[in-house]
């Protein structure tokens, strides 16, 4: 697949899951009255969003590497920025494999940051820098959907609330 059909399959998968997960959202509105569960749950969010940010900014001028340099710089920061605060969150209550494992998450935006930043960090692999940011996407999703299903899982932590 060449890297143009890659990131328009990885946009329209992105802002599908997006959709997704806001009807999931909707039918969790305790999750909204619930601060670390909102946190969690914008954390999910974004890593729908963000991957599908990106796609859709490698896909407007191919030829303008300084468009998705810029773009992808600026998604990765924000990842960082709101992935940071989750980490602690993490910490204090790992539940399962994917939450144990949300640095790499963190891992990832910096790479992708990394690449934009400084593509010529992709010579020694012969890979265009898009191509390797696209690998970082894909297990950004990836572990975008781990996340999503531990946070549903979890039991209801609410006073009263039936466990099953």
């Amino acid at each position: 697949m060449d890297l143009a059909g890659f990131y328009s399959l990885m946009a329209v998968t992105c802002f599908t899951l997006v959709g997704l997960w806001w009807t999931v959202v909707e039918r969790h509105p305790e999750w909204k009255r619930d601060a670390k569960a909102r946190r969690l749950a914008g954390g999910v969010y974004l890593s729908f969003l963000l991957p599908g940010l990106m796609s859709t900014f490698a896909q407007v001028d191919p030829g303008s590497p300084l468009l998705w340099r810029v773009s992808f710089a600026t998604a990765a920061v924000v990842g960082l920025v709101n992935t940071w605060p989750l980490l602690a969150l993490d910490r204090a209550a790992p539940r399962g494999l994917f939450r144990r494992f949300r640095w790499l998450v963190a891992v990832l935006y910096a790479a992708i940051l990394a690449l934009a930043v400084v593509p010529t960090l992709s010579a020694p692999t012969g890979q265009p820098p898009l191509q390797l940011v696209a690998l970082a996407l894909i297990l950004l999703v990836v572990l975008a959907h781990g996340l999503a299903w531990e946070f549903m899982m979890e039991p209801d932590q609410r006073p009263g609330a039936a466990s099953h």
